[in-house]
């Protein structure tokens, strides 16, 4: 399979992909700022940061509640970080901010949470090749029928973000035109995500 990261050239355009990790919100299950706990090694933001790095062009940090805690322990990832002063008002100010971010080049951007260690590259890379294969705007992993993140939402929607608010993601785009969006489809559960500081010690 060939590497998203790669740069194809169509007509002479460049085409680019962009990580937006969403590393925003409060935690507030955890008690503390959840995405600087020590998993595996590091914190835990570190390890989404990193997968989803592997296989863009460039990756985007969008951080918000302990901001300068959080763009501390991402120091050691190359990603950049833009911090989102709405944070409190929900995920979707968060992609929100990581569209606004990303350069005029880019085609595409794959969303992932923070709170995600375990997310396969691959199924990131099978994101990118869906969308080439489908033209469609947007393709989401489907894990045994369930959507979750990551997500690919290419620039034909990106106007759509700014209609989002509240705490939700990519979901009311996919849910207004059912027929735009194509699937990846992984015979595993949904990868854990880190609510409570007894889920650090999973291992998958």
């Amino acid at each position: 399979m060939r590497d998203p990261a790669d740069r194809h050239h169509a007509a002479g355009v460049v085409v680019v992909i962009v990580g937006v990790l969403l590393a925003a919100g409060g935690a507030t299950r955890f008690g503390s700022q959840k995405l600087i706990a020590p998993y595996r090694g590091e914190p835990l933001v570190c390890h989404a940061a990193r997968l989803l790095r592997s296989v863009t062009d460039e990756t985007i940090a969008i951080i918000g509640n302990d901001a300068e805690a959080v763009r501390d322990a991402l120091a050691a990832v190359d990603v950049r970080i833009v911090e989102n002063s709405e944070w409190r008002e929900g995920l979707s100010t968060s992609l929100r901010a990581g569209i606004r971010a990303v350069p005029t080049t880019a085609e595409a951007v794959v969303v992932a949470l923070g709170d995600q260690p375990a997310i396969d590259p691959a199924v990131a890379r099978a994101l990118v090749e869906q969308w080439r294969a489908t033209g469609l705007p947007i393709v989401t992993a489907r894990y045994r029928g369930v959507r979750s993140p990551p997500v690919l939402i290419a620039r034909d929607v990106f106007s759509e973000v700014e209609a989002l608010h509240g705490d939700s993601g990519a979901k009311p785009l996919m849910d207004r035109i059912p027929g735009r969006v194509a699937f990846v489809d992984i015979d595993t559960p949904v990868p854990f995500d880190v609510d409570t500081p007894t889920d650090l010690d999973r291992e998958s």
